[in-house]
């Protein structure tokens, strides 16, 4: 018997608080093919991230795990106003093609916004539309994406970053900087992880230190003028 790649689980929707099921990928079907060097993974079929997002087929508000579950009277009104007083029935809980999903995100996007969830999950939704992008090869969009989770990303690290693994989130923002061609900021990010003693996450050290190769190839590949760290060959 053929085994089908989804499942359901069962959830509730944190505006109308109704139950309803959505879908995700059994493990054994995420078969992975490459990993980019910001974190987006490349799968050969059933792509997981496409259901990473819960869109409640009753009034629409979309969320995924990381939504915190409280909503002020304010938001819910905001939310009514924005999205459900125009939503009509639509159920997402079945399998999702590249549209669909970009769909999901960007209404999951829209609800973050309204009930101000915390700006590393915003960051997060960003993210994934502009891999969204990436898989479609649309490379403008997904630069114009990319570039509003580094603005995000930087907030986070601003007021939330001793909270978190600084390393990871601060690799991150240098390597957006040099998919967008932010060379010198690039620099400065993954050269604060390579000479900072008090950063032991060796992985994020590791990657920083190839990123920085590849960022001063870049630059000699774009003729930019090397900075003076940049001047031997390698880090």
């Amino acid at each position: 018997m053929d085994i089908d790649p989804l499942y359901q689980i069962n959830v509730r929707c944190l505006h109308c608080k109704q139950a309803f099921e959505t879908s995700r990928v059994r493990p054994s079907f995420k078969k992975a093919t490459q990993t980019d060097s910001d974190f987006c993974v490349h799968y050969k079929n059933h792509n997981p991230d496409f259901y990473v997002v819960r869109v409640c087929p009753n009034c629409g508000f979309s969320f995924t795990e990381n939504f915190s579950d409280k909503l002020t009277e304010e938001q819910q009104d905001l939310f009514k106003a924005k999205v459900a007083n125009n939503w009509s029935h639509r159920d997402f809980g079945g399998e999702r093609d590249w549209d669909t999903a970009l769909h999901t995100y960007k209404l999951a996007l829209l609800c973050a916004q309204i009930k101000s969830e915390k700006e590393r999950v915003i960051a997060g939704l960003l993210h994934h539309i502009a891999w969204l992008y990436r898989y479609k090869g649309n490379k403008e969009e997904e630069l114009r994406f990319l570039q509003y989770a580094l603005d995000a990303y930087i907030v986070v690290y601003e007021t939330e970053g001793l909270e978190l693994n600084n390393a990871r989130l601060m690799y991150l923002m240098g390597e957006i900087h040099r998919r967008l061609g932010q060379y010198a900021d690039a620099v400065k990010w993954f050269s604060r992880i390579i000479n900072d003693k008090r950063i032991m996450d060796a992985a994020m050290i590791q990657k920083s230190r190839e990123q920085w190769v590849v960022t001063r190839e870049d630059m000699l590949a774009a003729r930019l003028e090397l900075p003076e760290e940049m001047q031997s060959e390698a880090k």
